[in-house]
C-alpha cells in the first residue's frame, strides 16, 4: 500500500500538486488531467525523481524517504518519454536493464516472456534505432514490467500505439492489477 499526505509540489509560484492526500492499494488507478495539470509531477514525486515542496509517501508504513533501495526494487516506471541506447537491440535493453536491478533467476526467459507479450519477441534482435515509436513504447512497457514489480507506474503510456496496441496494453495492465498497484496519467478518456 502506498498513501500520500498532503502532497504539495510548487515551482517557483506556480502550484503543480497541491495537498493532495490518497491511499493506494493493489489495483489500477487512473490520473486524468490536460497537459500542465500537475499528473507528471505527482508520478515524478512518487518515483524519487523530484522532491515534494510538502508532504510525504509511505510505502508499507514507512516513508519512501527511509527505504530508498528497498522501495526502488518494488517500482517500474515508464515516464514519457523514455531514452533507449539505439545501438542496443530490444533484447539487449532488457537485459541490461536486468543486470542494473541485479536480478537472479532465469533472465533471458523472462525477457523472452516480456518481448512476446508486447509483441515484440520477432524483432527482439533488431537494433532500437529501426524501432517506430510505437514500437520504442512497447520496449519501455516491458522494461516497467522487467523483475515483477509491486507498483507500476505509467505516465502517458498509450502515446504513439495504434488502437490494437492500446487494446493490448489495457489487458496487460488490468491482469497486472490483480496484485499490484498500477497508477497512469493520461489525456485520453478512454484509455481509463
Amino acid at each position: 500500500m502506498i498513501v500520500i499526505e498532503n502532497l504539495s509540489k510548487k515551482y517557483g509560484k506556480k502550484l503543480a500538486v497541491d495537498n493532495f492526500s490518497v491511499e493506494i492499494g493493489n489495483g489500477i488507478y487512473g490520473l486524468i488531467g490536460p497537459n500542465g495539470a500537475g499528473k507528471s509531477s505527482l508520478m515524478n514525486i512518487l518515483t524519487g525523481i523530484l522532491e515534494p515542496t510538502s508532504g510525504g509517501i509511505l510505502f508499507e508504513g514507512k516513508p519512501i524517504k527511509e527505504q530508498n533501495k528497498h522501495y526502488i526494487k518494488h517500482l517500474g516506471y515508464l515516464p514519457q518519454k523514455v531514452g533507449f541506447y539505439p545501438n542496443f537491440t530490444a533484447y539487449e535493453t532488457l537485459k541490461y536493464f536486468a543486470s542494473l536491478k541485479k536480478m537472479t533467476g532465469d533472465v533471458k526467459l523472462e525477457i523472452n516472456k516480456l518481448l512476446s507479450e508486447v509483441s515484440l519477441l520477432d524483432v527482439a534482435n533488431k537494433k532500437v534505432r529501426t524501432f517506430s515509436g510505437g514500437m520504442k513504447q512497447r520496449l519501455g512497457i516491458a522494461l516497467v514490467l522487467l523483475g515483477n514489480p509491486k507498483i507500476l507506474i505509467f505516465d502517458e503510456p498509450t502515446v504513439g500505439l495504434d488502437p490494437k496496441e492500446r487494446l493490448k496494453f489495457r489487458n496487460i495492465i488490468n491482469s497486472l492489477s490483480i496484485d499490484r498497484v498500477v497508477l497512469l496519467s493520461t489525456h485520453i478518456i478512454s484509455d481509463i
